[in-house]
């Protein structure tokens, strides 16, 4: 088992650093596929009354609308509410300020503050070559990430019009022997990726409405853009979304006060209750088929890995394989947990058996 261990974690290491070395490939890849998952259902149903080139180039139209459309009313509303907004957040700065000074149950000066921003400037001064540098190499970045988008799109189209012939014509390049096991494992990873990227969504878009309808409701300013920040947070698993709608309630606690701060938290609360409790079973089901332990391991893991975005693609990727794994593999019996002994009921304090 020692030896087989060995060879298994070679593998992972030869996949991790192959992938580090063709990174932007890897994402548009990863891209392309969750296009792919998307707008399939759109292409299918576009397809049945025109032809596939078209059905798929009319479901790319409309995801590209959706998006600017989106967008476009988050920068509406931000330019609509940015004078009131600037307002209350002098408003609200100087009431914690207040509170820190007068009510907090540790005293914080508006000497120590001011302090604290003239150590923040100097520093900014001294590293600005390093800030300067780092400015650059997010321009940069966004070339990277703009190419991955257009590979990713060029992929995705070729996906969408022909993938099941794509899929045929690599079948057959193996060996008759082993096209079974890889028919079987090529659909079932597919069916967990495909599943887990359309519930994904749907679950990011259900917390963005509701984010934005509570924060509306509380009215915390720039409830669409937070709306927003939800519903990209909701990608990465367990903390994505949480982390996004405590940032509203920092800008509800600056702009609004404590109290509304509070209502926030309170459904931060029940926004995550529903959406572990209704809308994971509901539209995941059993296609993701992760304990939450190890979805907060996964995430964590990918996280150091690689970042947010290893964060992001860590839980998808983890559930193919424990898919396939699942599909392909053939237990020879299962353990039920009531024949499972306690191990505190097992042994005594000092090691014998009771």
């Amino acid at each position: 088992m020692s030896w087989r261990l060995l060879v298994v974690v070679a593998a992972i290491a030869l996949v991790f650093y192959a992938t580090s070395r063709v990174q932007l490939l890897f994402i548009a890849l990863f891209l392309a596929l969750v296009f792919t998952a998307v707008l399939r259902p759109a292409v299918e149903l576009f397809a049945r009354v025109m032809p596939r080139p078209l059905a798929t180039a009319l479901a790319l139209l409309g995801g590209v609308l959706v998006l600017l459309g989106m967008l476009t009313y988050v920068g509406v509303s931000v330019a609509g509410q940015w004078s009131k907004l600037s307002d209350q957040f002098g408003d609200g700065i100087d009431d914690i300020i207040d509170f820190l000074e007068n009510g907090a149950p540790f005293t914080v000066t508006t000497d120590q503050i001011n302090q604290w921003i003239e150590n923040g400037r100097t520093w900014i001064e001294e590293h600005g070559g390093e800030l300067a540098s780092e400015a650059a190499a997010g321009a940069g970045s966004v070339v990277e990430i703009l190419t991955a988008l257009a590979l990713a799109t060029f992929c995705a189209v070729f996906f969408l019009t022909s993938g099941r012939q794509m899929w045929a014509w690599f079948l057959s390049q193996l060996p008759p022997a082993a096209r079974e096991s890889w028919r079987v494992a090529g659909g079932a990873g597919w069916y967990t990726f495909s599943g887990y990227t359309r519930g994904i969504l749907i679950i990011a878009v259900s917390d963005g409405l509701l984010a934005f309808i509570l924060l509306s409701i509380i009215g915390v300013p720039l409830a669409a853009p937070l709306a927003v920040l939800v519903l990209i947070g909701a990608f990465i698993p367990l903390v994505g979304a949480p982390a996004a709608m405590v940032i509203a309630m920092i800008v509800a606690l600056a702009a609004n006060g404590p109290i509304q701060a509070a209502v926030v938290g309170i459904g931060i609360a029940l926004i995550g209750q529903f959406e572990g409790h209704v809308l994971q079973p509901l539209v995941m089901g059993k296609q993701v088929a992760l304990h939450p332990v190890v979805i907060a391991v996964v995430v964590l893991g990918g996280t150091l890995t690689a970042g947010i975005l290893g964060a992001v693609i860590a839980v998808p990727l983890v559930a193919v394989a424990w898919t396939v794994f699942s599909r392909l593999r053939t237990p020879e019996s299962e353990v039920d947990p009531e024949d499972v002994e306690d191990p505190s009921e097992t042994f005594d304090g000092e090691g014998d058996r009771a």
